[in-house]
């Protein structure tokens, strides 16, 4: 743990390293089942996003579809999760660590899970955007005659520069993912220990405390996620920078705040979901190995 004896010259025993070790691969395991559970959400979601859809119109358009078709696109979020359970947490963790002891009381300390989240987001974006690229194309059921596969995505996105390509959209999914690990890491710590003054049991206040600071995050950045859906989703043809692709969506919605933020309460559905049992997961393995 940051600022321990054993830890002061950044030597950790075998025991420590297979506690953290044993955290990660639970944090990644609970990102991949949750991903399995929520992605019908998630795909209803998108089509909202994307087709500007009610959620009736929406969930009978992938009924019909069926199953297999519903969880097309399903590998590269499988990934996704997975990865960003190992990644995001422990990252987080290092730069907590770093900062504690470098910053010398220049920081508050209440701020410094947060800004090491801030750090771990930027981060993360940078890693997984080729992966929501993908998701994304895929999941536009425009795309499904010329990009009928996974390979063939790949082939394509590979044809063209990193920027129109498999970094498509960097920069707001930047913003969305440092602020929102920001806010995450930022607030869990207090929302859990106000739940757990309730009387309720450690699992289930870090499983409220992530329900409910993601669903704060989540409902915040909501219209970034919107944006970069509408900038991943295509694949060749006029590619536009953030702020013209934010006046199409914006005219999109006949400019209001209530269509922009269409599918929301879904939104908060699948982040209830797959943050609470991150959360109460990763809280518990990181309880036993401290």
């Amino acid at each position: 743990m940051a600022g321990s004896p054993d830890n002061e010259k950044g030597e950790e025993s075998p025991k420590d390293l297979m506690v953290r070790f044993r955290s990660y691969l639970y944090g990644g395991l609970s990102g991949l089942l949750s991903t399995v559970i929520v992605f019908p959400v998630y795909k209803t979601v998108f089509r909202q996003q994307i087709h500007n859809t009610p959620v009736p119109r929406a969930v009978g358009q992938l009924y019909k579809e069926g199953p297999v078709k519903l969880y097309r696109g399903v590998i590269p979020p499988l990934l996704m999760r997975t990865l960003n359970g190992t990644l995001l947490f422990g990252l987080q963790d290092t730069l907590l660590h770093h900062l504690s002891l470098s910053s010398h009381s220049v920081i508050s300390t209440s701020a410094l899970p947060a800004l090491a989240g801030f750090g771990a987001g930027m981060v993360e974006a940078v890693v997984f955007t080729p992966f929501e690229r993908i998701q994304n194309v895929l999941q536009n059921s425009q795309n499904d005659r010329h990009l009928p596969t996974l390979k063939s995505v790949l082939v394509r996105l590979k044809a063209q520069r990193l920027a129109l390509g498999y970094y498509r959209a960097l920069l707001p999914i930047t913003a969305r993912n440092a602020l929102g690990s920001s806010l995450y890491f930022g607030m869990k710590g207090p929302v859990c220990a106000a739940v757990a003054g309730q009387g309720l049991s450690p699992v289930v206040s870090s499983f409220m405390s992530g329900t409910f600071t993601s669903m704060a995050v989540s409902l915040a950045l909501y219209p970034l996620s919107v944006l970069v859906a509408n900038m991943q989703a295509q694949v060749g043809g006029e590619m536009k920078g953030v702020m013209a692709c934010w006046k199409v969506l914006w005219e999109s919605r006949q400019r209001s705040v209530a269509l922009l933020y269409r599918g929301g309460s879904l939104v908060i559905l699948r982040s209830c979901i797959t943050w609470g049992i991150t959360t109460a997961i990763y809280d518990k393995q990181k309880k036993r190995s401290s």
